[in-house]
């Protein structure tokens, strides 16, 4: 690959057309498509992540699908470093690699590169989780305030997750979690040229298109996959425990809430997830990002404008 962009970047809400539009480029360049979503990386949800079907992946190369075991905690570090891997091996078999997906944090590690946070032994991450056990969001982040007051303020008293985190690196190395976001290692894409597109669809066809295909992802059997996820027992605090859908229909499994009410949270929690991932991008991604509708893309890619790239 000689051209003058090493990589298309796809990003924008769930359910914006993004896969179809990776696709559609990957079968007009001969290109490979490398997964940029936090949870389509996990085997365990197939038809709840709204993963590629065998069929749209006979039609180009897709890599970082259903790969991970939901007991891992796949984190920013192991995707960059999966993927890092598979960008090299794109461009040595002279293949544009398109990364596809809706988790910012990837993206921005692909460009901007990481961290340098130390990881947190298993023993400690364990002890922190069993004394934050029962106690609520807030409370955890008024225990965080008290020790990093800095790092507290950054974060939302109800991000149960990220609050975890930095008691979790305060812990094992007395230091905030701000002392090591400070110092960044180059990722993979860091100053190579790549052609960055963030689909923007209608506001109300995007929640219309939510709500249907999670209703098509339910008549496909995904609680079907969440009763054998949660057959697993797995730590309520993995990721793939917290995907759009699970909470929910875990809960109606357990006879905690019908089957409607599970369905109609679901919906919900992934219209608002849509709604930070486009809040996230406007405040964090860099103004390389072309906003575009999705059908200006598709337009775009059958009238050939992005022939001639890689």
């Amino acid at each position: 690959m000689d051209g003058r962009v090493r990589a298309i970047l796809i990003a924008g809400p769930t359910a914006s057309g993004k896969s179809a539009l990776a696709l559609a480029l990957a079968r007009r360049h001969g290109g490979v498509v490398i997964n940029a979503d936090s949870m389509q990386v996990y085997r365990d949800l197939h038809r709840l992540s709204a993963r590629p079907s065998p069929e749209e992946e006979a039609q180009a190369p897709h890599r970082l699908y259903g790969t991970v075991d939901g007991a891992v905690n796949f984190s920013v570090g192991h995707y960059l470093e999966e993927a890092g891997a598979l960008l090299r091996d794109a461009w040595a078999e002279e293949r544009l690699p398109i990364v596809v997906g809706g988790t910012g944090l990837y993206f921005m590690g692909l460009t901007d590169g990481l961290s340098e946070i130390p990881p947190v032994p298993d023993a400690i991450r364990a002890a922190v989780r069993a004394e934050a056990e029962g106690r609520e969001t807030p409370d955890l982040h008024a225990a965080l305030a008290l020790k990093d007051p800095d790092g507290a303020a950054r974060l939302d008293p109800n991000d149960r997750l990220r609050v975890l985190r930095a008691l979790e690196v305060l812990a094992a190395t007395g230091r905030p979690i701000a002392a090591f976001q400070a110092a960044r290692r180059p990722g993979p894409l860091t100053g190579r040229p790549c052609a960055r597109i963030f689909l923007t669809p209608d506001r109300e066809a995007l929640r219309a298109r939510i709500d249907a295909r999670f209703l098509a992802m339910m008549a496909a059997g995904a609680l079907d996959e969440v009763e054998r996820l949660a057959a697993r027992d797995l730590d309520p605090m993995l990721p793939v425990m917290r995907a759009h859908g699970v909470p929910g229909l875990i809960a109606h499994l357990r006879g905690e809430m019908s089957y409607d009410e599970a369905v109609a949270r679901g919906q919900a929690d992934t219209r608002r997830y849509a709604k930070r991932q486009v809040t996230w991008f406007r405040h964090q991604a860099g103004a390389e990002w072309a906003w575009v509708t999705p059908e200006a893309t598709m337009a775009g890619v059958e009238a050939g404008m992005w022939d001639g790239m890689g």
